[in-house]
């Protein structure tokens, strides 16, 4: 089968489409996005192919079709072929997009993976309502001085989808970040807990007004949500107790992963890249192995609630 080239008016003129994404869009099947930028920058080579197929497998267990998105020769894929899935993860130079770069990459041909920001527009564009990833961007810690804050938060004001997350990034200001969520209206619950995850741990120490108990009722809140306003639904994936990251072990391995980002002048998008690689290294793999664990349960979560989505949608 070959790529579909998409005509949907609200994604980008020529965005190709996985045969398998194209059909399960037609027919109105459920579909859960995937960003790229976890399979080129957030995880090392080569685990992060192997990684690649076990998430795509972890929404087909939740019941969904998997929509990795990545922009290949200034051409936007919703839905990766093997060979594309490879090109990703195996070329070191490629580029990261966020929603302001996908112009300029449009433009000139050139080839990136996704961000969190840039693959929930690609997919809205697409119809895909659901969007796993493993934590959101936010706003760093010393932002009062810098205004270093991701356009992760704006995007999801913007567009319309359900996002399943372990919370945000274990480098950022969380309660910062819940701030700022809340000032752009983004809907934000917890899965099971009112406890607002902090990505490698269970608890980041702050709380949530909501929580939803199951797929169903997550679909709902967002089904709800679209029929009121633009913007997405955030559901926040705390892991278990017995699969976190050890708690002194975490916070020894980010205050020093952070000064070493400090001391080597490490700024803006390059200090995510920089500090999970200084994790990996510094925890012997444990944030690694952590990492891999929340982003199969976040797809898997996403994959039913896709499910459960098209269903509410009958």
């Amino acid at each position: 089968m070959h790529p579909t080239r998409s005509s949907t008016p609200d994604l980008p003129a020529g965005t190709v489409l996985s045969p398998e994404v194209a059909d399960a869009l037609s027919t109105g099947r459920p579909v859960v996005a995937l960003e790229s930028t976890l399979l080129a920058h957030g995880l090392p080579r080569p685990e992060n192919r192997a990684a690649a197929d076990d998430v795509e497998a972890a929404v087909r267990a939740g019941g969904a079709v998997p929509a990795t998105i990545a922009v290949l020769d200034g051409v936007p894929h919703v839905g990766l072929t093997a060979d594309e899935v490879d090109r990703v993860c195996a070329d070191p130079d490629l580029a990261k997009l966020g929603v302001r770069d996908l112009p300029v990459a449009a433009a000139l041909g050139l080839s990136g993976a996704t961000t969190v920001s840039s693959t929930a527009l690609l997919a809205a564009a697409a119809g895909v309502g659901v969007f796993a990833t493993g934590g959101l961007g936010g706003v760093h810690r010393e932002s009062v001085d810098t205004f270093d804050e991701s356009a992760d938060l704006t995007a999801l004001s913007r567009t319309s989808l359900v996002v399943v997350c372990a919370g945000v990034k274990s480098i950022l200001d969380v309660p910062a970040t819940l701030e700022r969520l809340e000032s752009l209206s983004v809907t934000v619950v917890g899965y099971r807990t009112t406890t607002f995850p902090g990505f490698y741990v269970a608890d980041s120490g702050s709380t949530l007004d909501w929580s939803v108990a199951d797929a169903t009722e997550a679909a709902r809140v967002f089904a709800a949500r679209r029929e009121l306003a633009p913007g997405a639904v955030v559901v926040a994936n705390p892991l278990p107790l017995d699969e976190q990251l050890d708690p002194a072990l975490h916070d020894r391995v980010i205050a020093g992963a952070l000064a070493a980002a400090d001391d080597a002048g490490v700024r803006g998008k390059d200090v995510t890249p920089f500090v999970l690689d200084h994790l990996h290294r510094a925890s012997e793999g444990a944030t690694l192995a952590v990492n891999v664990r929340l982003v199969l349960r976040n797809a898997e979560l996403a994959g039913q609630i896709a499910a459960a989505l098209a269903e509410v949608a009958r």
